[in-house]
C-alpha cells in the first residue's frame, strides 16, 4: 500500500478543513495517509512517503512561513524525492487573492526535487483553493484531486 503525507498549516481552520478531506478521501482509495500539521512532521522521515500533498493559507500571494520553512528543511532530501508525487492546495480571504501562487509555489519546490505533479483539468488546475470555509465546489474538486493523486501515486 502506498504511504501520503497530508500536511498542512492552518490558522483558522479552512486549509486544516481542506486537509481533512484529502485525507478522508484517500483512505477510500487504499492509500495510507498520515495527517499532520507541517509543524509536527519530522522532515527526517520524507523519504518513508510515496507522495506529499501540501496545504497552505494563502498569506500575500504565497505560503504562510511554516509551510515555506518545511520546504526549506527538505532541501536535506534534494534528490531523494525523486520520483515521488506531489499537491497542493490553499485557502484564501477572496477571489483573486493569488491562491494559485500560492499552489504553484509549493509545486516549484516539489518539483525541484524531482517529483511528479500533474495537472487537474476539471479542477483548479494546479489544485484546489478555497475562497474562506470548503464549501460544495472545494468538495468536487478535492474529489477530482483524490482521485487523481491516489491513481499517480499507485502508478510510480
Amino acid at each position: 500500500m502506498k504511504k501520503v503525507l497530508v500536511t498542512y498549516y492552518s490558522r483558522s481552520g479552512n486549509t486544516e478543513k481542506m486537509a481533512r478531506m484529502i485525507a478522508d478521501g484517500l483512505a477510500t482509495k487504499d492509500v495510507a495517509v498520515d495527517l499532520k500539521k507541517v509543524e509536527e512532521v519530522d522532515i527526517d522521515t520524507l523519504t518513508s512517503y510515496d507522495g506529499f500533498i501540501i496545504g497552505s493559507p494563502n498569506y500575500f500571494g504565497t505560503m504562510a512561513w511554516p509551510v515555506k520553512k518545511f520546504v526549506d528543511e527538505s532541501v536535506k532530501y534534494f534528490k531523494k524525492l525523486d520520483g515521488k508525487a506531489a499537491a497542493a492546495f490553499t485557502s484564501e480571504g477572496m477571489i483573486g487573492g493569488g491562491g494559485d501562487t500560492v499552489v504553484l509555489d509549493i509545486l516549484k519546490a516539489f518539483l525541484i526535487h524531482g517529483c511528479v505533479v500533474q495537472g487537474l483539468t476539471s479542477a483548479g488546475h494546479y489544485g484546489p483553493v478555497a475562497v474562506g470555509a470548503p464549501d460544495g465546489r472545494i468538495a468536487d474538486e478535492v474529489g477530482v484531486l483524490v482521485d487523481k493523486f491516489a491513481a499517480l501515486v499507485n502508478r510510480i
